[in-house]
């Protein structure tokens, strides 16, 4: 099989922390060259010097503002001009929790340019050298709520959805030129915005947290919560030659939790 990333670049927004910091360090392991893109520039040092160069790699970091979406054009079209991304993971922190019902419309319009907008300047901007190389993976780090909605999350079930449906018709529009489009799915994963979530449900219902986190685990078939690596792993496939006729799909990495095929 393979996986050898040696010659690619690889473009992983929010790779600071979580599942984005993982899926840069595997993808770096696999020999790819590494641009880490998050707003926190002394973060991003810090998870550049961490990543792998056993193969001599070149790694790189971008600073952009995923709420400035002018910003974000100018900063990777100009990255583009003189380096060539071969993959893309499209990764950025949720919106917060609440009912759809209760929600401002700004949060949705927030919501939707953070996901959707700022990933389509992005997929255009790296689009052009994907096509005259034949080659290009773009991969949406979203949500299993695309496959059912999750109870409290109303604005990221709503946003999801619909970057799930723009990834399916990119996923058709770039095919052609050698370019996969895949969305990965994650379940519970124990990242920041996870930490958050269980610290509001416990609040909320007057639980303790080791109460909440059972409560989780009793809801996934392979009874404990996720490793951001697991996650990062079926990225890190998704973008190797051996995915090359995958394409289109949405990808549950949950230990099982989501109820539908």
């Amino acid at each position: 099989m393979n996986l050898d990333l040696t010659g690619k670049r690889a473009l992983v927004c929010g790779s600071t922390q979580g599942i984005g910091k993982s899926s840069a360090t595997e993808l770096a392991l696999l020999g790819a060259d590494i641009t880490l893109m998050a707003r926190n520039e002394d973060k991003l040092k810090e998870v550049l010097q961490g990543l792998s160069t056993k193969q001599k790699q070149k790694h790189h970091y971008l600073v952009a503002d995923f709420n400035d979406q002018d910003q974000l054009y100018l900063i990777i079209n100009e990255y583009v001009l003189k380096n060539r991304i071969d993959i893309l993971i499209n990764n950025t922190g949720g919106p917060a929790g609440g009912q759809a019902i209760d929600a401002r419309t700004a949060e949705f319009i927030n919501a939707f340019n953070m996901h959707l907008i700022c990933n389509q300047i992005l997929v255009q901007a790296v689009s052009t050298g994907m096509k005259k190389h034949n080659f290009g993976r773009i991969i949406n780090i979203i949500s299993t709520s695309v496959k059912t909605p999750l109870k409290g999350l109303g604005v990221s079930n709503t946003i999801r959805g619909a970057v799930a449906s723009w990834a399916k018709t990119l996923a058709l529009e770039l095919g052609p030129f050698g370019i996969t489009v895949n969305n990965i799915l994650p379940g519970f994963t124990m990242t920041g915005r996870l930490e958050s979530l269980i610290s509001a449900i416990a609040e909320r219902e007057n639980k303790s947290r080791e109460d909440v986190i059972n409560d989780m685990i009793s809801t996934i078939p392979a009874g404990r919560i996720a490793d951001p690596h697991e996650v990062a792993a079926a990225i890190a496939f998704l973008a190797s030659p051996a995915a090359s006729y995958i394409n289109g799909i949405n990808l549950p990495v949950d230990g099982g939790k989501t109820p539908s095929l």
